[in-house]
C-alpha cells in the first residue's frame, strides 16, 4: 500500500511538473487560438493586460525619450513637448491594450484584409486570413518562471513575446517591440 501510494505521488509530480513546463506553449496556442476566432474574453485568460500596459508604456517612454535627443530634454519647452508626447502615447497603450482594444484591433485587421483581397479563400466576402502575431515564433526558457517566444520580421527587426508564469499559468506579460530596428 505504501509503495502503491509514493508511486501515485511521483507520478502526479512528474505530470504537474510535465503541465507547468509546457505552459509556455499551452498559453501560446491559447493567445493564437484566441486571435484567429476574435475571442476577446479567452485572450484575457492568457494576457496580463495591466502588466503588458505597464511594460509597453516603459518601452515607448523610454524610446521617446532616447529619439528626441539631450537637446530636446534639456530645453524647458521640449521637456514639456516630452511630457505631452509621453502622456498621450501612454493614454494610446492605456486604450488598445485591453480586451476591447484588441478586439477593435481585430475588426480593423479584418475590414483592411477583406478590402485588400488578402481572404481564406481570395473572396472579398470570404472570411480574412487570421492575424497570427506568433506565428513561426521561436520559444526558450530563460528561467522557471519567464519564457520568451521571439518572431523574425520581414524587415529585419524581431518582436518578443514574454511570458511569465504565474501560479501554475503562464500568461503574456510583455511584447518587446522593434523600436531600434531600421526602417
Amino acid at each position: 500500500m505504501k509503495k502503491w501510494l509514493l508511486a501515485t505521488l511521483a507520478l502526479l509530480l512528474v505530470l504537474l511538473a510535465g503541465y507547468v513546463a509546457a505552459g509556455p506553449w499551452l498559453a501560446i496556442h491559447g493567445i493564437s487560438e484566441a486571435i484567429a476566432q476574435r475571442d476577446t474574453a479567452r485572450l484575457a485568460r492568457h494576457v496580463d493586460f495591466p502588466a503588458l500596459r505597464i511594460n509597453l508604456k516603459a518601452q515607448l517612454d523610454d524610446q521617446l525619450v532616447r529619439r528626441a535627443g539631450s537637446d530636446m530634454q534639456s530645453s524647458l519647452l521640449g521637456a514639456m513637448a516630452l511630457g505631452v508626447a509621453g502622456r498621450l502615447s501612454g493614454a494610446a497603450v492605456d486604450l488598445m491594450v485591453t480586451p476591447a482594444g484588441v478586439a477593435a484591433l481585430l475588426q480593423g485587421h479584418e475590414v483592411w484584409k477583406r478590402a485588400t483581397g488578402d481572404t481564406a479563400d481570395g473572396d472579398t466576402w470570404g472570411p480574412p486570413e487570421p492575424a497570427r502575431p506568433l506565428q513561426g515564433a521561436r520559444g526558450h526558457y530563460e528561467s522557471l518562471s519567464r519564457f520568451t517566444a521571439t518572431r523574425q520580421l520581414e524587415d529585419g527587426g524581431r518582436v518578443v513575446f514574454v511570458l511569465s508564469r504565474q501560479g501554475l499559468r503562464w500568461r503574456l506579460t510583455d511584447i518587446i517591440l522593434p523600436l531600434d530596428a531600421p526602417g
